[in-house]
């Protein structure tokens, strides 16, 4: 799909769409405890319908409620037998789901699609497979998974993806021995770990972080009911949306937001203020999902902004440093690569042009975005990208005053 924003600043207010992070561990949750659950969850996403799949795949029955906007969970009940799951695109499902599937003993086949093949499981491959299991990569593309998961020590390093602690403390649960993960070297994006932690409280699992060991306690028991919070991530648009808009000044406002919630990315808010000030450097480790659309606000704030510790943006749905640096040079930006990161200068207005999405989403939103302050009219090739996190995102930006026009291509 192909959208044409003409540069229009936003008015009004949004609320913000529901946490796919938290719907996929509220989803887990509730497909691994011991009577049904109901989660309220009012925006759906592709990532967050390839979790409910793949748990239908392994013995789960999730039915969505529209007019309630809520999932209801039945367990997944012990199966025998091969089964197939399909993660999509989705890292999240992937990685938490692959330690849960280890520990209840299934033999799957599990298929992805896009750039997920491509993006690592190494240290956590290795674990699993040292603790029992039968881990294959086969020809045609697939995982193939075997045996059941022992408990004992799990050792991961603990800056390579919050995603293999996160899976691996679904997991601990469900061994019926002691078992522990040690962490090795400084926690990256601790914030995702404690959402994981949040999530499993909810469920009746205690969670202590003594040092470098992460231990659960108690096994998986319903509350009945639970709520996604609003998502950060997704939020952080209309953040900096609001900023060219107005500078901030409430003519957009966002609701729906815990201030205290664990996201990482809740820090947009005080980082957009840093880089609006001028000559910033971000450190993007415990935040790389907001570093597109920080670095639109770089490209139209004063002097220099450095963004560090992004080296783990190059393995996401698209090289997202690489992707970044040309949405913003096709609009007439001045940015530039570095190995972990990129360097972005600023100026007062950007000239517009085409951008081609590269099947990310986050790059597709921040394109929109940098059109507020454009001085001719922006194209996106490959907009559709947006169902990923947010399918609603063109209908809010129209209904928040974006003038658009949208094209199949």
């Amino acid at each position: 799909m192909k959208v044409t924003i003409w540069p229009q600043r936003l008015r009004g207010k949004i609320r913000a769409i529901s946490s796919k992070s938290a719907a996929h561990r509220l989803l887990i949750c509730g497909a691994l405890a011991e009577r049904p659950t109901d989660i309220l969850c009012e925006n759906l996403s592709a990532d967050i319908e390839a979790t409910a799949e793949a748990l239908r795949s392994l013995g789960a029955e999730i039915a969505y409620e529209e007019p309630r906007g809520a999932f209801r969970v039945t367990p997944i009940r012990p199966a025998a037998g091969r089964c197939g799951l399909d993660v999509g695109e989705s890292g999240s499902t992937l990685r938490f789901l692959l330690p849960v599937i280890c520990a209840l003993g299934r033999e799957t086949r599990i298929v992805m699609h896009g750039r997920l093949g491509e993006r690592p499981l190494s240290p956590l491959w290795e674990e699993l497979i040292r603790h029992g299991c039968e881990l294959t990569r086969n020809p045609d593309g697939t995982l193939g998974t075997r045996g059941k998961l022992r408990g004992g020590t799990f050792s991961l390093a603990a800056n390579v993806s919050s995603q293999f602690i996160s899976g691996l403390l679904f997991a601990l649960p469900l061994m019926g021995e002691e078992s522990r993960i040690r962490l090795e070297g400084p926690v990256e994006s601790e914030g995702y770990i404690r959402m994981t932690m949040q999530a499993l409280a909810r469920f009746g699992v205690r969670t202590e972080w003594e040092g470098d060991t992460l231990r659960t306690f108690g096994g998986l028991r319903s509350p009945g009911r639970a709520e996604t919070e609003g998502d950060w991530s997704a939020g952080a648009f209309w953040e900096v949306a609001a900023m060219l808009s107005d500078g901030d000044a409430g003519g957009l406002r966002l609701t729906g937001l815990d201030p205290e919630s664990a996201q990482g990315d809740r820090a947009v808010r005080s980082l957009k203020k840093e880089i609006a000030a001028g000559n910033a450097e971000i450190d993007a480790r415990n935040i790389p999902d907001l570093v597109p659309i920080l670095a639109v606000l770089a490209a139209l704030s004063p002097g220099t902004t450095v963004f560090t510790g992004a080296g783990r943006l190059r393995l996401k749905e698209s090289d997202r440093i690489a992707s970044t640096v040309r949405m913003l040079t096709d609009l007439g930006g001045r940015a530039e690569e570095t190995a972990e990161g990129l360097i972005v200068r600023g100026q007062t207005s950007l000239r517009g042009g085409t951008v081609d999405s590269c099947g990310d989403h986050r790059i597709a939103m921040s394109a929109a975005v940098a059109s507020i302050a454009c001085r001719e009219k922006v194209v996106i090739n490959g907009a559709q990208a947006v169902r990923k996190s947010y399918p609603g995102f063109w209908e809010d930006f129209e209904r928040l005053g974006g003038r658009i026009q949208k094209e199949d291509a």
